[in-house]
């Protein structure tokens, strides 16, 4: 006999929301019918499975070792890389992701930073290999595996849940570093409509809805930029991202005549090419380094109105010093 006891982290959900999670190769039919045989039970009793649960409840397995382990996916992906922690508390966790590091993965065999994550919450005592059976922590924003930057994660179900609904509601501002083609004197905001080739896996910006041409998946987005130092060939931009779709940074500002140098798939090939020769440069100079959380209650009221800031890749910060620039005057801005 197996059991569960219900804290935090599996309270508020259904029961069948759990079990699907904890034996997450059982078929729906197997759970029910082990509901209705009362092999599975609730507090000691028969269960539906539409319960909500709450902290405290009990659920008990009665079924043989060898089938949990069949219908349950134990497996746990331990990484050997070191993450960048900018802030933690027991709720949440803000790192800084490297040029290179998938926020998630896109292929079963990746390592990604949520790998990542969950080998130092295990190796940290935060967490046991069992508890991830039932919660899996996990980040709240991507960023391009080219783009370096801060990455917010939630290390509890209430924590995640309210830290994913700021960035979905667009209530944190999230503030980015970039080098871009081009002298550009003002600020502006700029609007557009997003279209996404998932073949490519690239963006086309349109200025205008184009809907009635078949493009019915198109996105309306929002970026603003204030140029905070303009050399004779580049300048180092501030960008407020106001709505977050795939590669909008980079597609927006190709699309205006500004790309981000060392950007391949939307840039130009030939000041990409000679930035490569001077310093190396293979990626994009884009850089999430400053995210505002807004006042906030309950699970995130201790980062309430913070602000995180990542300091940039070193990379970034040589190519900029080289060309007579000090980011660390720009970083607080």
């Amino acid at each position: 006999m197996k059991e569960i006891n219900i804290c935090e982290n599996e309270a508020g959900q259904r029961l069948d929301k759990l079990l699907g999670k904890y034996l997450k190769n059982a078929p729906k039919s197997f759970l029910y019918k082990m509901l209705r045989k009362k092999n599975i039970t609730l507090n000691g009793k028969k269960a539906a499975g539409n319960e909500k649960l709450n902290t405290g409840d009990v659920v008990r397995f009665f079924l043989s070792e060898e089938t949990i382990c069949k219908f349950s996916d134990t497996r746990i992906q331990y990484t050997k890389k070191a993450l960048h922690i900018l802030y933690e508390d027991k709720k949440v966790i803000f790192i800084n992701k490297p040029v290179g590091m998938l926020s998630q993965k896109a292929h079963p065999g990746d390592e990604s930073l949520v790998e990542h994550l969950l080998t130092y919450l295990l190796k940290s005592g935060q967490m046991k290999e069992e508890e991830l059976l039932t919660f899996r922590p996990s980040i709240c924003n991507r960023l391009d595996r080219n783009t370096s930057g801060i990455v917010a994660a939630g290390k509890t179900l209430a924590a995640l849940q309210q830290l994913t609904a700021c960035f979905r509601e667009r209530t944190v501002k999230k503030y980015y570093l970039c080098l871009v083609k081009g002298n550009i004197q003002s600020s502006e905001c700029i609007h557009g409509f997003l279209t996404k080739d998932k073949m490519l896996n690239k963006v086309t910006v349109l200025k205008k809805s184009d809907k009635k041409e078949g493009h019915e998946e198109e996105a309306y987005i929002e970026t603003e930029y204030v140029p905070l130092i303009s050399m004779e060939d580049t300048t180092l931009l501030k960008v407020h991202l106001i709505t977050g779709k795939t590669h909008q940074i980079r597609a927006h500002l190709a699309s205006i005549g500004h790309p981000l140098i060392g950007d391949y798939k939307y840039g130009d090939r030939k000041i990409n090419e000679l930035y490569k020769k001077e310093f190396g440069c293979r990626s994009q100079l884009l850089h999430a380094y400053r995210l505002v959380m807004p006042v906030c209650e309950g699970e995130l009221k201790e980062i309430s109105g913070m602000a995180i800031t990542a300091p940039l890749p070193s990379f970034f910060e040589r190519i900029l010093r080289v060309k007579g620039v000090n980011p660390d005057g720009y970083m607080e801005l």
